[in-house]
C-alpha cells in the first residue's frame, strides 16, 4: 500500500483509464477567461473534480512563457502562453491525478495551441486545445491560425484517435447540405467565416465536429453568452476522427459549472468500440535504422526522443512504492524510443527472397511432368482393359 492507502494494483490500473473500452473517458474543454488571478486555477480545478473529469482543456488562460506545474491536490497542468510577459491569450491542459503516467509526450505550439499524446489501451489520443481568432480579426491572422493547425494535424501518427477541443469561434450552425461527412444537423446559429473554415479544415482531415451530432435542448448545446443575456452562440468545439464517430457518445454543456466566465463548460464521453486485429499488424515491424547514418536524419531523431522524454515524469518525483515499478519505466522508456524512430525512421521495407532456385523449380517441372506420363500411361492401360472385357462379353 502507499501513502494514501492506495494498492500497487489500484495504481497502476489508473494508468491504463484512458481510452478503455469499458470505461468512458470524460474530456472538457472551457474558455475560462483567465487563471491569471488568485485562487482561479483552484476554481477550474474543484470543477473539473465535480464533473469528474480526466482532462480538461483550457482556453485564454493567461499564463506567460509554457511549462509544467502539479497543483496542491495532484493535478497535472501543462500551460503554453505568450513570450513577451503580455497576460493575455495562452491555452492548458489539465490532467485528473494519476494521469500523468499515461502522457507520453507533449507540445507546447504557441499561445493558441498546445497539444498531448496519451498512451491508450487500444489507440493512442492525441489531444489539441486551441484558441482560435474571432471572427472578426483579419484574414491574415485566421488564416495563419489555420495553417498551424494543419501542421499540428500533419504530425499526429495515423492510427492515433484526435480531438481537437476548445474555443474556436465558429458558429456551424445546422445546414449541413454537402458536410454530412463532417457535421450533423443540431448545431446552433448560423454560419460564419470561421466556420467556414474549420468545417473545410474537418473535411480535409476527416474529422467530425462533435456538438452537432446529438439532439439536445439549446441551453445544452450552447456555449457562450453575451453579458447582457442578449446574444448567446455555440462558438467552442470538440472535433474527432470519422472512423472514431460512434465512439462519441455525447457532447454536453454543463451550466452548473462556474468561474466567473461568459462561456459554459462542456464536457465529451468517449468509448471506444474493439476492432478485430488486422493480421498484417500482427508481425512485428523492424525500424530502419540505417537512415540515421544520415547527420540530417539523426539529429531529427534526437531531437524527437529529448522531446519525448522530458515529457516524462522526474524521477525525483517517484515515490518508493513507484521506483519499485520497474517494468512500468522500462515501458515509458521504450514507448518514447519507438515512437520517436517510428516518426523519423519509418519501418524497414520486407523483402522477399525466393527460398527455392531456379534449378529446383526445373526439378519440380519436370517431376510434374513424369507425373502426367504416368497418369496418361495408366488412364490408356485401363481404357484398353475395358475394352478388352467389353470384347469377351459380345463373344460370349
Amino acid at each position: 500500500m502507499n501513502d494514501n492507502g492506495e494498492s500497487r494494483k489500484e495504481a497502476i490500473g489508473r494508468t491504463k483509464e484512458v481510452l478503455n473500452a469499458k470505461t468512458k473517458t470524460r474530456i472538457g474543454f472551457w474558455n475560462v477567461r483567465t487563471m491569471f488571478e488568485t485562487g482561479k486555477l483552484a476554481q477550474v480545478t474543484i470543477e473539473m473534480n465535480r464533473y469528474n473529469l480526466h482532462i480538461l482543456g483550457v482556453s485564454e488562460s493567461r499564463w506567460t512563457g509554457t511549462g509544467r506545474y502539479k497543483t496542491n491536490t495532484g493535478e497535472t497542468v501543462l500551460y503554453s502562453g505568450r513570450d513577451n510577459n503580455i497576460h493575455t491569450k495562452g491555452v492548458a491542459i489539465i490532467s485528473k491525478k494519476g494521469l500523468e503516467k499515461s502522457l507520453m509526450e507533449w507540445k507546447s505550439v504557441n499561445s493558441r495551441f498546445i497539444r498531448i499524446r496519451l498512451k491508450g489501451w487500444h489507440n493512442n489520443l492525441n489531444i489539441i486545445q486551441c484558441h482560435a481568432p474571432t471572427n472578426d480579426n483579419e484574414k491574415d491572422i485566421k488564416g495563419l491560425f489555420y495553417e498551424q493547425l494543419q501542421v499540428e494535424l500533419n504530425e499526429i501518427p495515423r492510427n492515433d484517435v484526435i480531438t481537437l477541443i476548445g474555443d474556436l469561434n465558429a458558429k456551424v450552425g445546422d445546414e449541413n447540405i454537402g458536410a454530412e461527412r463532417t457535421m450533423g444537423i443540431h448545431g446552433c446559429g448560423s454560419i460564419n467565416n470561421n466556420s467556414e473554415r474549420l468545417v473545410e479544415l474537418c473535411a480535409s482531415n476527416d474529422l467530425v465536429i462533435g456538438g452537432t451530432l446529438f439532439e439536445h435542448p439549446a441551453i445544452h448545446k450552447l456555449t457562450w453568452y453575451s453579458p447582457n443575456g442578449r446574444d448567446k452562440n455555440q462558438i467552442d468545439h470538440i472535433a474527432i476522427n470519422n472512423i472514431w464517430r460512434r465512439s462519441l457518445l455525447d457532447v454536453r454543456v454543463k451550466r452548473g459549472a462556474d468561474v466567473g466566465s461568459d462561456h459554459l463548460l462542456v464536457i465529451a464521453s468517449i468509448r471506444l468500440k474493439l476492432r478485430r486485429t488486422d493480421r498484417r499488424d500482427m508481425h512485428k515491424k523492424r525500424l530502419d535504422v540505417n537512415k540515421l547514418k544520415d547527420p540530417d536524419v539523426r539529429k531529427l531523431f534526437t531531437i524527437q526522443l529529448k522531446n519525448r522524454f522530458q515529457a516524462l515524469p522526474v524521477q525525483e518525483n517517484y515515490s518508493p512504492q513507484e521506483m519499485e515499478n520497474i517494468n512500468h519505466l522500462w515501458n515509458q522508456v521504450k514507448t518514447s524510443y519507438q515512437d520517436a524512430g517510428q516518426l523519423t525512421l519509418g519501418h524497414r521495407s520486407k523483402k522477399y527472397k525466393e527460398w527455392i532456385s531456379q534449378e529446383a523449380w526445373k526439378k519440380i517441372e519436370e517431376r510434374r511432368d513424369i507425373k502426367k506420363k504416368i497418369l496418361a500411361t495408366k488412364s490408356e492401360r485401363l481404357k484398353h482393359q475395358q475394352q478388352q472385357h467389353i470384347e469377351k462379353s459380345i463373344v460370349m
